[in-house]
């Protein structure tokens, strides 16, 4: 199992390793310092298959209604979150999608690719409002700003670029990285964007000027993922290095590492409420931390392969999880037992 990364640099071609999956079901989870509390449940996970290949990309709409996720087979999909039921198959790209979000107002889907493109869809038709040329090697992530005014996408070329989503003109493109930028994020208020590479670094950079203004130098292999927590006041990022490290976006003084992963961590996000973090990694595993002492609270096993990419309903009451082993895993997580 191979991140997009080493595949890049193996095959000169990138995709993200992100797949949806869902096989064991665990009903109770214990608390990762081995004491045996229950500290939460899971009740059994709501699977989604229809890709026909790994799933690379995974996010809840803003009411936490529907699902997209995206992956090998070249399509992005469109679920009923409640129900699982498969509601739209969005297909016009010619490589493998590496990432997908939906837009703040939920009427918009954004994703990238590995033909070097990032579209813009309607998302409830399916029909493609943008396409948006610019970088000269694939796409492997893309986000759009709190305002949903700009989107930003992260390439193999070793840039981020912003983009204008009325006019789709490209409007910033952020040099500074010597590898592949693997994903990107704004912060909670659009002025900050936050890049992970696979030159071991994060960089924080101004949104509208495009100065970059922190390198965050700590981790020891490849960034993966990258996260602004509700609030703004932290970061987080991923690694290949097997952890998860904090950083206080007030002055990007690292805070924490969380250690417990037994392989590389692709994927992070913060809960709604800033209280949580979830990872996700090579280990087949999803892990929830608790965001501020960095104490392990919960481990989701179930999935057969490695897990790409997790994030939380806009709630916090569920995760959805996306692995190579082809499918989306829907987890629905009840009020932590004290």
């Amino acid at each position: 199992m191979k991140h997009v990364s080493e595949v890049v640099m193996e095959c000169g071609m990138a995709h993200r390793a992100a797949m949806l999956l869902g096989i064991t079901v665990v009903f109770s989870l214990v608390g990762g310092d081995g004491s045996g509390q229950v500290l939460g449940q899971v009740h059994e996970p709501l699977t989604l298959k229809g890709h026909s290949g790994p799933v690379y990309g995974v996010a809840f709409s803003p009411d936490g209604k529907r699902l997209a996720s995206a992956g090998v087979d070249q399509s992005v999909k469109v679920w009923d979150a409640i129900s699982g039921a498969e509601l739209l198959t969005l297909k016009g790209h010619g490589g493998i999608v590496t990432s997908v979000v939906f837009s703040p107002d939920g009427k918009s889907l954004a994703s990238a690719s590995l033909d070097n493109t990032v579209k813009v869809w309607n998302a409830t038709t399916g029909v493609v409002s943008l396409t948006l040329t610019g970088h000269t090697k694939e796409v492997i992530s893309v986000v759009f700003s709190p305002d949903g005014k700009r989107l930003a996408s992260g390439s193999v070329d070793q840039t981020v670029k912003t983009w204008d989503c009325a006019s789709g003109a490209d409007s910033l493109t952020l040099k500074g990285h010597t590898s592949y930028v693997l994903s990107v994020a704004f912060s909670p208020d659009g002025n900050q964007l936050a890049s992970a590479s696979s030159d071991q670094t994060v960089k924080v950079w101004d949104s509208t000027s495009g100065v970059e203004s922190h390198t965050l130098k700590g981790h020891t292999q490849s960034v993966y993922g990258v996260a602004f927590s509700p609030d703004g006041k932290r970061l987080a990022s991923a690694s290949g290095d097997q952890t998860v490290k904090v950083w206080d976006s007030t002055n990007y003084a690292e805070l924490l590492t969380f250690k417990g992963h037994t392989s590389g961590v692709i994927g992070v996000t913060f809960s709604p409420d800033g209280k949580r973090l979830a990872s996700a990694g090579g280990d087949k595993t999803i892990r929830v931390w608790d965001a501020v002492s960095g104490a392990e609270l919960l481990t989701f096993k179930g999935h057969s392969k490695l897990v790409q990419r997790v994030t939380f309903s806009p709630d916090g009451k569920r995760l959805a999880s996306a692995s190579d082993d082809k499918t989306v895993k829907v987890w629905e997580v009840t009020p932590r037992v004290e």
